[in-house]
């Protein structure tokens, strides 16, 4: 069967399946989600209906992130949302450096390199040496929904929302109350879960902590990986027109890297600390709306990138060391009808160190004795930024909406970010936009000042973006859909080559990319019982990239009666380039589901299954995914 017929039936499935969740509980109900109007803060910077703004958004509530009730979020937005695709390696566990999966791409421009950007309630989360987020940092439990910018996102949030952005919105309680969640699942290859989260709300005060440890063997050997963490988000209403909050939350990991089975390794491990605070005050008026925030993450990073069997043991471990201090403000205000106008400024701090740690002994390695050998790396950047957006209605069924970014780089120098189109309802409840957009990344510190391959004269990289976007959501809600087409054009990309001029190899703007593709997404409820969804991308790209598929669609049934809940869903991958070297390609078919029995409105049991057909694929070339694998759980509420 060829990769056309079978993304032909994909879409066809369209009309009759998708994911669905929980009865309605503080997990979410997904056929009460699904029939509200989207209303996004991604694209603006303040809750507005997606159908006014012309960003191309997909939001994913916590009732579909809680379907297959997975640790990580990753693996269901890869499944839900077109055009975005993350890689994996195993079980449990994405890691960093050498052999790492989590790389998040979006229209094949790769958070893994800067392209994207993944922020927390509108804060970005990247390592300031190496300018990529870190996967294993963004667990299902933080989030209330996910919303995804398919395209630049630049003019809002800078250098790194070049690609897109995925913004993680964090969990709040609505109404007076307290509640406890408690979960605990094992299953295949002594893999185990465990998370609690409580929620309290008490007239104008109301907070979410949760906690949760996870570890796998997984499916090699020395490949095991643990992890624990903690979220905590504390709030006051100040008034009917302020709220004031302060969040926090941690991850510490532990991942060891087998290695390609071509060439095992040995003692391949790594130590991560990922955390972030942030204070926020927002306003929120008829006619008026903004925000204040502060915020700090911070990454603490120890690394053996191990040894082949014939090889000798690495002497040291790379040690780094990363900060991101911010402050973010922005105000919205309606000067007359139809009108809204945003203005915002930016500051960020920059910070990363690293250094080689001479080990004095091999046998304890949780607790290696260490002497630091050299200091390659300690260094600032800072970014500075101001921005003004304006949409305005110019009739009922037409909306325009321009704006400009300035931002000034302290290393690689001052970028213009213009960004506009329009929004056109020719029928009811139906959008079509045309919006064109530029999108930026600055240099790395790596890039520009670590190993031999560093250039500090590096400039940004550039994209422009065209789209045409068409969406229809009926007033009664049971029926979605939407499709766009998009042309992008990258240049000034960084790649290693010879430079002259330098007389050696090293990072260079010399790369251009092209890449046009088509996005397709629907859901329907059939009934009360049953819903569907199915989404579909296509993407041609002028030079295969690693994580990046040609196609890739999903579609989904989910079916709910009384106690018992049942999801399933079936991905397509074609054309996913595991090896530019060789020009690898991977051809899979997934099947994943889930089945959820509420013994009592307390307590709830499930299993779940992932890659059901035991397919044998990889990802990552070299490393093998695991076949079918279980997980089973219950999750009591009190």
């Amino acid at each position: 069967m060829t990769h056309t017929t079978i993304f032909a039936l994909m879409l066809a499935v369209a009309g009759t399946s998708q994911l669905v969740a929980a009865p309605a509980t503080d997990e979410g109900d997904m056929f009460r989600d699904s029939l509200l109007h989207d209303v996004v803060v991604t694209g603006t910077r303040a809750a507005t209906s997606e159908a006014d703004i012309i960003s191309t958004v997909t939001t994913v509530p916590r009732s579909q992130l809680t379907a297959l009730e997975r640790v990580s979020m990753l693996p269901t937005l890869s499944e839900l949302v077109p055009g975005l695709y993350v890689t994996s390696r195993g079980v449990m566990g994405y890691g960093v450096s050498t052999g790492a999966a989590g790389s998040i791409t979006l229209r094949g421009l790769s958070a893994g390199s800067g392209q994207a950007v993944v922020l927390i309630d509108g804060q970005p989360q990247y390592q300031g040496i190496f300018g990529h987020s870190i996967a294993d940092a963004y667990q299902t439990l933080l989030a209330e929904r996910v919303e995804v910018v398919r395209g630049p996102a630049s003019l809002l949030y800078g250098s790194n929302g070049m690609g897109g952005v995925v913004n993680i919105i964090t969990r709040q309680q609505h109404d007076n109350g307290v509640r406890t969640d408690f979960t605990l699942a094992g299953g295949s290859y002594n893999s185990v879960s465990s998370e609690a989260h409580n929620s309290v709300r008490a007239g104008r005060f109301f907070s979410d902590v949760a906690a949760s440890y996870q570890s796998s063997d997984n499916h090699r050997p020395d490949m095991g990986f643990y992890q624990y963490g903690g979220y905590a988000k504390l709030g006051y209403d100040l008034s009917a027109h302020w709220r004031a909050t302060a969040q926090a939350d941690f991850t510490h990991f532990a991942a060891s890297n087998p290695g390609p089975e071509s060439a095992p390794l040995v003692d391949a491990r790594q130590w991560i600390n990922r955390g972030v605070a942030q204070v926020r005050v927002e306003n929120s008026y008829d006619r008026t709306a903004g925000s204040l925030s502060v915020y700090h993450n911070f990454g603490r990073h120890k690394i053996n990138d191990g040894h082949t069997a014939d090889a000798l043991p690495r002497d040291y471990l790379f040690r780094s060391r990363d900060a991101l201090t911010g402050v973010s403000v922005s105000q919205g205000v309606s000067l007359i009808p139809g009108n809204w106008i945003t203005v915002g400024a930016d500051y960020q701090r920059i910070h990363g160190e690293c250094w080689n740690s001479k080990l004095l002994t091999h046998e304890h390695w949780a607790r290696p004795m260490e002497q630091n050998m050299h200091y390659p790396l300690d260094r600032t950047l800072t970014e500075l930024a101001a921005y003004a957006d304006l949409r305005q209605d110019i009739t009922s069924w037409l909306t325009i909406e321009a704006g400009l970014r300035y931002d000034h780089h302290s290393e690689a120098g001052t970028e213009l970010v213009p960004q506009g189109g329009i929004v056109v309802r020719p029928v009811a409840d139906g959008q079509l936009k045309l919006t064109a957009g530029k999108g930026f990344r600055a240099p790395t510190l790596r890039e520009m000042y670590l190993y031999g391959i560093a250039n500090p004269d590096l400039e940004p990289e550039r994209l422009w973006n065209y789209e045409v976007a068409w969406k229809h959501h009926p007033a009664d809600g049971s029926l979605s859909y939407g499709i766009n087409v998009f042309y992008l054009r990258a240049d000034n990309l960084i790649a290693t080559t010879m430079v002259p001029a330098l007389g050696r190899a090293a990072n260079y703007n010399t790369g251009r990319r092209e890449h046009y593709g088509m996005e397709l997404e629907a859901s329907y409820a059939i009934n009360a019982h049953w819903r569907t969804n199915a989404n579909a991308s296509y993407l041609h790209m002028d030079t295969p990239l690693l994580a990046a598929p040609e196609l890739k669609a999903y579609a989904g049934a989910a079916y709910r009666l009384r106690a018992l809940e049942v999801n399933a869903g079936v991905q397509y991958v074609a054309g996913l380039c595991t090896d530019v070297a060789t020009g690898h390609e991977e051809n899979v078919v997934l099947v994943n589901g889930a089945v959820a029995y509420r013994v009592v409105p307390q307590v709830k049991v499930w299993v779940r299954g992932e890659n059901l057909l035991a397919r044998k694929y990889e990802i990552n070339a070299g490393y093998p995914m695991p076949r079918a694998t279980l997980m089973a759980g219950i999750h009591t509420t009190f």
